[in-house]
């Protein structure tokens, strides 16, 4: 399938970044429905509309799935943290995929709420339990309005946690790593070995 494709679908998510797909993220969920055919009931947060419209976009009839989709539809929401419970402990900073926490170790966090897509990533990890979720009613076009600003945030956190060297991921590439970390554990200790008969 083409990369236009993919960007046509991942236009019509939500940007929300949950994970709920089971994918990770909106991108990549939107690359397995292009390239292998993936469900498109897969997005509560997108819900009845956006599967309509993957749904017009892809040819696929989606009527059978209307109602189900009803009852799983997650509605827009933003976080919002209970600042005289926080104890600044960074975890929902760590954890929020379009950086929409501020704050610093020790001390009061808050939410950027114009950055927030109510992903619900920060809820569990929260040790206080200080992080509610308030309903928005935004309108369509504010709406893909955060949804394009979370995706370029989302884009940007993931360029910034890139590694600076690659991850190993092939068995070659492992076994190579192995080989070299053993040949620099034996280096070491040969080095040890002269020292101490020195």
């Amino acid at each position: 399938m083409s990369h236009s494709l993919i960007d046509r679908i991942d236009a019509l998510l939500p940007q929300t970044q949950c994970g709920e797909c089971s994918y990770g993220a909106c991108r990549p969920y939107a690359t397995a429905i292009a390239e292998k055919g993936e469900a498109l009931t897969r997005c509560p947060p997108g819900g009845v509309k956006t599967l309509r419209a993957l749904g017009e976009l892809l040819q696929q009839d989606v009527t059978p799935y209307i109602d189900t989709m009803a009852a799983t539809t997650r509605p827009p929401t933003v976080a919002v943290i209970q600042e005289d419970l926080c104890i600044g402990c960074t975890k929902c900073i760590q954890v929020c995929p379009v950086d929409a926490i501020v704050g610093a170790a020790k001390l009061m966090h808050t939410v950027i709420s114009d950055d927030c897509t109510g992903c619900r990533l920060c809820i569990e990890p929260c040790p206080m339990d200080c992080i509610d979720l308030l309903a928005l009613e935004d309108t369509p076009a504010e709406a893909q309005r955060k949804a394009d600003k979370a995706r370029q945030h989302y884009e940007r956190r993931q360029t910034r946690l890139e590694p600076s060297t690659p991850i190993p991921t092939t068995a070659a590439e492992i076994s190579k790593k192995d080989y070299l970390a053993a040949a620099l554990a034996r280096a070491a200790q040969k080095r040890s070995s002269r020292e101490s008969n020195e």
